[in-house]
Formats: structure tokens, sequence, C-alpha cells
């Protein structure tokens, strides 16, 4: 099998990917933004009301072709072609793989706190893991092994034993895999909303919730409703900036807001993006991402001759 990788600009995205898939004979076509890693990176979402965002400005096309004559001529007459900003990067060997195998050999257990683990289906739980969520791994964000969604659980279980009486209601807005939904639930959570626009992580975090025999509502954006005591968001800095008055809308008086995916750098950002509603603080920091959390206080509606009255 052979690989061949081209560079382009968001505009030629579809067409380049289906004329590689319907023309040449692609088996298939994977898109990467090709700035990742460098400042210009960009992240890619959409909430109501927000305009879209498609695609990275500049893309990584990787398309798989059975053998390196395919892949050289389907290389060939996209360049002969003459399209614009079109950068053949590489045409290069595939090592033929057990994907299953492989893909199952790097998902390991892993330990949120001494007794909270997210353990793939085909590993047997650590004996001291007490709470454990079942997850494999899937076309969804959150599996437990980046730093955002260690922190968000570790959250979930060091507050449980104090908070989860009151968390009545619970919004994971952006769920992915539903990981966070799930370890809220296992914590004692009630009528969790686990909400996302990605269709493929709505599928994948009602199987999941399935697997671990908890209870969630999941569906898109629209879903969420009302107030909620407990508010999980873990996106990035830039929606989660866009989506504060959204989420502050959502979050009860007296409830907690949890929010993550955020770079150490961004925490004043996202402070004053947040200060009209309630105070940020870092909660959390791990291999350079922080956990930022707040309590939403009461509003004051009036006063009397002691002074303000809060709710």
């Amino acid at each position: 099998m052979f690989e061949l990788v081209l560079v382009t600009h968001a505009e030629q995205v579809e067409p380049i990917s289906g004329a590689l898939l319907d023309k040449f004979g692609a088996l298939s076509v994977g898109v990467e933004d090709a700035d990742a890693a460098t400042p210009a990176e960009s992240a890619l979402f959409a909430e109501p009301g927000l305009p879209a965002s498609t695609s990275w400005p500049r893309c990584t096309l990787s398309a798989l072709f059975p053998d390196e004559a395919s892949a050289t001529s389907a290389a060939a007459l996209l360049l002969a072609n003459g399209r614009a900003n079109l950068v053949l990067k590489s045409i290069h060997a595939v090592p033929d793989e057990d994907w299953v195998r492989l893909t199952q050999s790097q998902f390991a257990p892993v330990a949120i706190t001494p007794h909270l683990w997210v353990v793939p289906s085909w590993h047997e739980p650590p004996a001291d893991a007490t709470t454990v969520i079942r997850l494999d791994p899937g076309m969804a964000f959150g599996t437990g092994t980046h730093p955002t969604t260690r922190m968000c659980l570790r959250w979930i279980a060091r507050h449980a034993p104090t908070r989860s009486a009151s968390w009545s209601r619970v919004l994971d807005y952006g769920c992915g895999s539903g990981i966070l939904a799930i370890g809220a639930a296992l914590h004692g959570a009630r009528d969790i909303d686990a909400v996302d626009i990605d269709a493929a992580a709505v599928d994948a975090a009602r199987s999941n919730a399935g697997v671990n025999h908890v209870r969630i509502n999941v569906g898109s954006p629209q879903l969420a409703h009302g107030s909620y005591a407990l508010v999980l968001a873990n996106i990035l800095a830039t929606p989660l900036k866009l989506l504060a008055p959204l989420l502050c809308e959502h979050l009860a008086v007296g409830g907690d807001l949890v929010l993550a995916g955020i770079l150490e750098r961004q925490a004043d950002e996202l402070v004053q993006a947040y200060a009209p509603w309630c105070s940020l603080r870092v909660a959390d920091d791990e291999d350079g991402w922080i956990l930022m959390c707040a309590l939403r206080e009461g509003q004051v509606v009036t006063t009397s001759l002691h002074g303000m009255i809060r709710t």
C-alpha cells in the first residue's frame, strides 16, 4: 500500500478529495491541518449562532492507494491539471499492519486518580480501580489520554464527595466521546445532557453511555435547555470565549463551571471573557494545559436599608 501526501488550500480540499476517490481509485483520503503545531495552527469549531469553519486555511491530504503506480499516476494528473496552490509532499510505502491490534496496543488503561480509571474493553481493570469508565477509541475526542480530559475527570472525582448531591442537572457541552458526562454520572450526577455538533461524537457518546450502564441524554446543542448545576466544556480557548454568554446562561446560581482545552498563556483571556458572569480561576494544570473553574454567585436584584440582597 502507498500513501500520496499533498498540501493545498481549503477551497481545493473537496474537489481534490473527490477526484482522488472517484477518478483515481484512492482507498481513503484523510485531511489534516498543514500548519498543525505551528503558530499558524487553526482550531475548527461551529456553534449555534456562530459562523462555521469547515476546513483549515492550508490542508494536508493523505490518500491511500493499493500500489505505487496508482499513487504516482494520481499525483501526476492532478499536478498536470495546473491546480493552484497544490504541492506534492511525498509518495511513500505504508507497511502492512494489523491496524486493530496496533490501535489496541497504543490504548492502555489510564489512571485519573488512584481509584478512577479509564479502561478499554480489551483490558481488565487494575485491582485498585473502584470506579471504571469503559471506553474504546473512536472518531470522537475524549479517551482519557489527553491532559484536558484527565483534568476534567480528576476535578469531578475530587469534588463529587461534597458537590455531587447538588448536581441535579449536568451539561457536558462539546461532549466528544461522552467521557465527562459518563464520569459525572458514575460520581452521582443526575439528569445529564451531553451535546456536540459532530454527529459521530453524538453516536459515540450514546454508545459509550450504554457500555457504562449510565443514563445520559445525548444530542445536538439544541438539546441544552434551562439551567444546570454543573456545566462542563472541554473544547478550545477561542470557542470557549465565544460561548461564554451561552454557557453562563445555562449555569445555575450556585452552580459549578468547569472549562478545559485552555493553554496556560490563555488564562487571562478566559478570565476577561467570563468576567460579566463569574470569576474564573485556574484549578489545575498539566503539560502546559490548565483547567479553569468558577462558582456562579447570585446576582444583585435589589437593595434594602441593610444593604444588598443577593439571590
